[in-house]
C-alpha cells in the first residue's frame, strides 16, 4: 500500500471562545493555535486520529508556547505509534474496497497528544478547525475540516475533548479510553467507543475474585479518571461480593519518590497476597520499579487491560516479579497485511514523515541526530537496520488488541459514512424521512448514523454500539508465564463475556494458570480470616472489616451446613443438631417403654408381682377351710390379693407410649387399686382390734363389725377416691404432652400431664390418710395376745408403705422425663410387694410349709 503524507508542522489547532449564552444559538466560534506534528492525507472524508506517539508533554503552563516554537514532545511509545499506523493501514485498506464506500475516498489527520490533557484539547481542536483564521457559525453548524475524531486512549483526556467537542455535537470514537464515567450519555452524547467500558472490568475482577475466594485484596489506582472511576466501581462490587479491602492507595500523577516508596511499603506490609491494580502502564511502570527495589516477590498481581499484555513498561529485572499475573485484555484478533505494513517503516524512504525518526531511535536504541559524534553514548543510525527483526513492540502483532480496536473505530465510522451515501430519498432517518446531504458529512447526521451502525469486519465480529455508545463487552483473561531467561508467554486461560448471559459470563481454566508470589501450582490464600467449617458461624470481628472474623460454634439446636455461614439456621421443631452442628436429626423421642431395660426389668418386676399374687390368692382358696384362713377373714384376705394384683398390674399401664386412654387410666387404676387395699387392710387391722375387745366381759362391739359392715367400710372407702377421680377426669384430666429435655433439649419427652395438681394430690393424699390410719391402728394392736397376731405384719407392711410414698415424692419431683414414670412404678411396685411379703409371707409359710400348725388350736394358743 502506498501512503500519502504530507507533514504540517504548523497545522492550526484552536480552543473554543465566546461566551455561554452565543453557545445556546446566539454566535460561536472556534480560534486556531498551531501544533506541532500531524499526519495527513487527502481524501473525500477526512477522518482525525489522537495518538500518544509521545508520553511526556511539556509543562502544562508553557505546552502551547513550546509547540508554537517547535519544542517537542518525549519519550515514544511504540505500541501508541502502532496504534497510529493502523489507523492508516485500515483507511487504505478501506479505499481498496470494492464494496464499501466505492465512490469515496478516505483521508486522515492524525495528530500527537503527548499523553496530556492540555496537548490533547490543541490536538482535537485543531482537527476540526483545520485553518488558523476564525471559524464561526450562527448556530455552530458548519461543516468542520474533519467531521469525526478517533480517539482519544486516556479517559482523562477524551472527557475534555467530549465536553468540548459535544457542543458542536462533533463525534468521537475511542480505542482505549475505558472510564465509565464516559457512559453518561446525557454529558457525552456525541462519545462513542470501541473499548468496553470499566463497569464490565469491574464486574469480571469481583466475580474472579469471588471464584478463587480471594476475600482479602490490596488496590492500586492511578490518580486519575481512568483510576478513580475504575476503583469506584470496583469497590462497589467488590463489597456486593463480599470482598474486603486491606489498603487502597493511589499513584500521583508526579511519580513523587517518597509517595511511591511509602505506596509499596504499604503492600509490603499488607496481610493481603493478591493486589489488583486499576492504573495505566507508565503509572504501573513506576510502581513496579519501586517494587523491585523493596523485593515485594510474595504478591499476586491482578492487571487490567491497560497494561496486561504489554511488556514495554517493564525491564528484565522486574518482570519475574509479574510471573503468574492475571490480567483482563480486551479482546484479539489478527490483522491480515498489519505486519507486512509495519515492516515498511524506514527513515531513508519516508525522511519528513513526523515520528519516524523518534521511533526509528527507539527502537533500536541508536541517534539519527545531524550532529552526531563518535563519542555519544549510542551508535549512529544507518536507516538500513531491519525493522522486521528487530521491530520490538512495534512490529510485535501476536497481541492486537487495542489495535485491533483502531480498526474496529475506522470501519465503524467507514460503515456509517457508507449508510450515509446508500440513503435512498423518503427512507431516511430524519424529518420527513429525509436523507443526509451528500455533498458535505455534517457531524451531526454522522454521529446519528454511528448510533445505529451495525456491521461485521473482516475479521468476523460483529460490532454495533449500544444506547450509550458502548461496544459489547468480551475480555479474554490472560497469565504471564516468565521462563528462566525472562521470557514472557501471554496464556489466554479463560474469558469474560456479558454476551452469554448472567451467571455463565466468567470461564476460566485454573489448571493452565501459573499463579503468583511464589504459589506456582498453588492457588494463593488471600484473606483475613481462615474460613469457617461447617457447625461454626461467622462473628466480625469489632472494628474490622466483615472479611475479618472469628469462627463461634453454633449452640445447640442450631446448625450450618456451609462454609463460612454468617449465622446458624433453627432446626424445626421435631428435630436437633447432631454433635458437628453440621445437620439436624430427628430429636431422641424419650418415654418408658419396652425397648428400655428399665421398661423390661419394671415390667418383669410387675408381671411377678402379679403372679405371686394370684399364686397366694389359688393357694388361699385351696386351702379356704383351713382354720388360718379363716381366722383371717378369708373374704377380706381374697378381696385384699384381687386388689394387690390390680395394684401390681396398675404399674403395665404407665410403661408405653403416652396416650389419652393411658394418661386417664393410670392414676385411676392406681388410685382406686390401692385404696381398695389399703380399705382391706384397714378393715383387717380394725377386726383385729375389735375382736380383742369383744373379749373383755360386757363388751358387744363385733355386732358393730360384721362381714357386711366391712364391705360397707371397704365401700365407702373406695367410693370417696371413685368421685375424686371422676372430678378430676372431668374438670381437668391427665393428657399427653411433649416436652423437650436433655441436653438443652435434644429430646422430646413424651409423658402425661396430672392435668390438675389438686387431683393428683387428693388422690395420692387419701391413700395416704388411710395408710397412716392402718398404720396406727396395727401399731396399737401389735402386743394383743395371739399366737399369729396378724397386726404385727400389718405395722410392718403400712411402715414400708408409707416410707416408699414418702420418699416418692421428692424423687419424683426431682426425676427427669421417662425416670418420673420409672419412679412412681417403683413406688407402686415397691409399697405393693412390701403388703404382699409382710402380710402373706408368714401366712404362706404355714399353708404350704408347716400344714401342722394350720390348726384352731394352735391359732387360739397363748
Amino acid at each position: 500500500m502506498t501512503v500519502t503524507v504530507v507533514v504540517a508542522t504548523g497545522f492550526p489547532s484552536a480552543v473554543v471562545s465566546g461566551r455561554s449564552s452565543e453557545l445556546h444559538g446566539l454566535s460561536c466560534g472556534l480560534w486556531g493555535r498551531s501544533v506541532s506534528e500531524s499526519l495527513y492525507k487527502e481524501g473525500d472524508v477526512i477522518i482525525g486520529g489522537l495518538f500518544p506517539v509521545h508520553v511526556e508533554a511539556p509543562e502544562p503552563e508553557h505546552d502551547f508556547l513550546r509547540l508554537q516554537h517547535g519544542e517537542h514532545c518525549k519519550s515514544v511509545d511504540l505500541r501508541s505509534y502502532r496504534w497510529l499506523k493502523a489507523m492508516i493501514f485500515t483507511v487504505e485498506e478501506i479505499n481498496l474496497d470494492p464494496v464499501l464506500l466505492p465512490n469515496v475516498t478516505l483521508g486522515y489527520l492524525i495528530a500527537d497528544t503527548c499523553l496530556a490533557e492540555g496537548t490533547t484539547l490543541s490536538a482535537a481542536l485543531a482537527l476540526v478547525t483545520g485553518q488558523e483564521e476564525k471559524v464561526s457559525g450562527e448556530e455552530c453548524n458548519g461543516a468542520p475540516m474533519v467531521p469525526v475524531i478517533i480517539g482519544d486512549a486516556r479517559s482523562s483526556a477524551s472527557m475534555v475533548v467530549a465536553d468540548t467537542l459535544g457542543v458542536f455535537d462533533i463525534p468521537m470514537v475511542s480505542y482505549f479510553a475505558s472510564c465509565a464515567c464516559l457512559s453518561d450519555s446525557r454529558r457525552f452524547h456525541t462519545f462513542l467507543r470501541t473499548v468496553p467500558s470499566d463497569a464490565f472490568q469491574a464486574k469480571a475482577m469481583a466475580r474472579l475474585l469471588r471464584l478463587l475466594d480471594w476475600t482479602w485484596v490490596g488496590v492500586v489506582a492511578g490518580d486519575d479518571d481512568y483510576g478513580k472511576s475504575g476503583v469506584q466501581l470496583l469497590l462497589k462490587e467488590l463489597e456486593s461480593k463480599g470482598i474486603c479491602v486491606d489498603l487502597l492507595e493511589f499513584i500521583p500523577k508526579s511519580h513523587s519518590p517518597s509517595r511511591i516508596r511509602q505506596i509499596v511499603e504499604r503492600i509490603q506490609i499488607s496481610t493481603a497476597r493478591v493486589v489488583v491494580t486499576f492504573a495505566i502502564g507508565p503509572d504501573i511502570e513506576i510502581l513496579f520499579k519501586e517494587v523491585k527495589v523493596q523485593n515485594v516477590t510474595d504478591r499476586q498481581w491482578i492487571a487490567t487491560e491497560a497494561w496486561s499484555t504489554s511488556m514495554q513498561f517493564f525491564d528484565l529485572a522486574t518482570i519475574p516479579l509479574l510471573r503468574g499475573t492475571i490480567g483482563f485484555a480486551l479482546r484479539r484478533a489478527d490483522i491480515q497485511g498489519l505486519d507486512s505494513f509495519l515492516a515498511q517503516l524506514s527513515p531513508l524512504k519516508q525522511p519528513n514523515e513526523p515520528f519516524v525518526k523518534d521511533v526509528w531511535e527507539e527502537i533500536f536504541g541508536c541517534s539519527m541526530a545531524q550532529d552526531w559524534k563518535p563519542s555519544s553514548d549510542k551508535p549512529r543510525c544507518t536507516g538500513l537496520e531491519n525493522v522486521e527483526k528487530r521491530g520490538r513492540i512495534y512490529t510485535d502483532v501476536s497481541q492486537l488488541r487495542v489495535t485491533y480496536n483502531v480498526y474496529k473505530a475506522v470501519y465503524a465510522i467507514a460503515n456509517a459514512i457508507h449508510n450515509m451515501m446508500d440513503c435512498q430519498p423518503g427512507k431516511g432517518p430524519f424529518k420527513h424521512e429525509e436523507c443526509p446531504d451528500g455533498t458535505q458529512i455534517n457531524p451531526r447526521e454522522l454521529l446519528q448514523y454511528l448510533n445505529a451502525v451495525n456491521f461485521t469486519t473482516p475479521v468476523g465480529e460483529r460490532v454495533y454500539f449500544e444506547d450509550n455508545g458502548e461496544p459489547s463487552a468480551s475480555y479474554d483473561i490472560m497469565n504471564w508465564h516468565v521462563d528462566e531467561s525472562g521470557t514472557v508467554n501471554f496464556v489466554h486461560v479463560g474469558q469474560f463475556d456479558v454476551a452469554k448471559g448472567a451467571g455463565q459470563e466468567l470461564n476460566i481454566n485454573l489448571e493452565r494458570v501459573v499463579w503468583g508470589g511464589g504459589w506456582d501450582d498453588q492457588v494463593p490464600v488471600s484473606v483475613c480470616s481462615v474460613s469457617c467449617l461447617p457447625g461454626t458461624r461467622q462473628a466480625v470481628q469489632k472494628g474490622k472489616p466483615v472479611c475479618c472474623f472469628d469462627c463461634l460454634p453454633c449452640a445447640a439446636g442450631e446448625i450450618s451446613n456451609e462454609t463460612d455461614s454468617t449465622e446458624c439456621i433453627r432446626c424445626p421443631e421435631h428435630f436437633w443438631s447432631n454433635t458437628e452442628r453440621t445437620k439436624c436429626i430427628p430429636k431422641v423421642v424419650e418415654f418408658l417403654s419396652l425397648q428400655d431395660t428399665m421398661g423390661v426389668v419394671l415390667t418383669v418386676l410387675s408381671v411377678t408381682g402379679a403372679t405371686l399374687t394370684t399364686t397366694v390368692l389359688a393357694a388361699f382358696f385351696h386351702h379356704r377351710d383351713t382354720p388360718l384362713v379363716r381366722a383371717n377373714n378369708s373374704e377380706l384376705s381374697f378381696l385384699l390379693l384381687a386388689s394387690l394384683t390390680l395394684c401390681f398390674l396398675c404399674a403395665l399401664v404407665f410403661i408405653g407410649r403416652p396416650a389419652l386412654w393411658n394418661c386417664m387410666l393410670r392414676h385411676t387404676l392406681f388410685g382406686v387399686s390401692f385404696v381398695i387395699c389399703i380399705a382391706c387392710v384397714l378393715s383387717k387391722t380394725v377386726v383385729v382390734l375389735v375382736a380383742f375387745r369383744a373379749t373383755l366381759p360386757g363388751s358387744n362391739l363385733m355386732q358393730y363389725f360384721g362381714p357386711i359392715q366391712q364391705r360397707a367400710g371397704i365401700f365407702f372407702c373406695t367410693l370417696v377416691q371413685v368421685v375424686i377421680c371422676l372430678l378430676w377426669l372431668l374438670l381437668a384430666p391427665p393428657l399427653p404432652t411433649e416436652s423437650s429435655g436433655g441436653e438443652f433439649g435434644a429430646r422430646v419427652i413424651l409423658e402425661c400431664t396430672v392435668g390438675s395438681v389438686v387431683g393428683f394430690v387428693l388422690v395420692l393424699g387419701y391413700i395416704g390418710l388411710l395408710a397412716v390410719v392402718c398404720f396406727l391402728l396395727a401399731f396399737l394392736a401389735r402386743k394383743l395376745p395371739d399366737n399369729f397376731n396378724e397386726a404385727k405384719f400389718i405395722t410392718f407392711s403400712m411402715l414400708i408403705f408409707c416410707a416408699v410414698w414418702i420418699a416418692f415424692v421428692p424423687a419424683y419431683v426431682s426425676s427427669p422425663g421417662k425416670y418420673t414414670v420409672a419412679v412412681e412404678i417403683f413406688a407402686i411396685l415397691a409399697s405393693s410387694y412390701g403388703l404382699l411379703l409382710c402380710i402373706f409371707t408368714p401366712k404362706c409359710y404355714i399353708i404350704l410349709l408347716r400344714p401342722e400348725k394350720n390348726t384352731k388350736k394352735n391359732m387360739m394358743a397363748k
